[in-house]
């Protein structure tokens, strides 16, 4: 009986990531549809391109809480651990593949779901995990994101962060199994990001201008114009 009621607690966490707030917070201040603009995708990035700062801030903000209130929930319903530390993942999976995010084809049959890349609900879980966390990945994702300027890198390395900071707490007599949500969320986060990936490697991945990478590029560019 135990084992159904963490399964349940573990499908509940997978509907709450599913609430896709980006395409609601979208939808009611531009009239948009998220899954329209740019990445199609529904995180806080792309809120933010399709709406502004703040409902790309708003989304960010709303899918930490996907993750770490997925921890919370669970931790408040069972004492096993182990389903503390899938809940978060569960949530970051619903997040990318949302239920309620049906993709069709012309025959209207269901053939994937769509939704985020996970890394908002990642810092969540982490956070819901270690609360300090927080207090660690997000400068080092800002620092990433200001530095390079390429948002899929810096989603990918908050799951990164995870590992190394759970990793570090593990050697201090925390719980091991934590490190396998940095684990299990890295995965899920370059699943998520294959498209971006192979751009990456291309060299064909967008570079937000307000970073120390777009700055050096666009003044690169200008550096050849002014010389032709």
């Amino acid at each position: 009986m135990r084992i159904v009621f963490d399964i349940v607690i573990i499908l509940l966490a997978y509907l709450f990531g599913s609430i896709p707030f980006g395409l609601l917070i979208v939808k009611l201040k531009t009239g948009k549809d998220i899954r329209q603009v740019e990445s199609g995708r529904t995180g806080g990035t792309n809120a933010m391109r399709a709406a502004g700062f703040w409902a790309g801030f708003g989304t960010a903000m709303l899918d930490i809480l996907k993750g770490a209130g997925a921890v919370w929930v669970a931790s408040m319903l069972t004492p096993n651990h182990w389903v503390h530390v899938v809940a978060p993942l569960a949530a970051i999976i619903g997040h990318n593949y949302s239920v309620f995010l049906p993709v069709r084809d012309e025959n209207g049959k269901i053939i994937r779901l769509s939704g985020g890349a996970g890394g908002a609900p990642s810092v969540g879980g982490a956070m819901g995990l270690w609360p300090g966390s927080i207090l660690i990945i997000l400068p080092l994702g800002m620092l990433t994101f200001f530095t390079l300027g390429i948002a899929s890198v810096t989603t990918m390395a908050v799951a990164l962060f995870a590992i190394i900071i759970f990793a570090v707490r593990a050697m201090q007599g925390q719980p091991w199994i934590d490190i396998l949500y940095g684990v299990g969320a890295e995965i899920l986060l370059i699943w998520a990001l294959r498209p971006n990936l192979k751009k990456l490697f291309e060299g064909n991945e967008r570079v937000v201008k307000y970073s120390l990478n777009g700055w050096l590029r666009a003044r690169k560019e200008k550096n050849l114009e002014n010389q032709k």
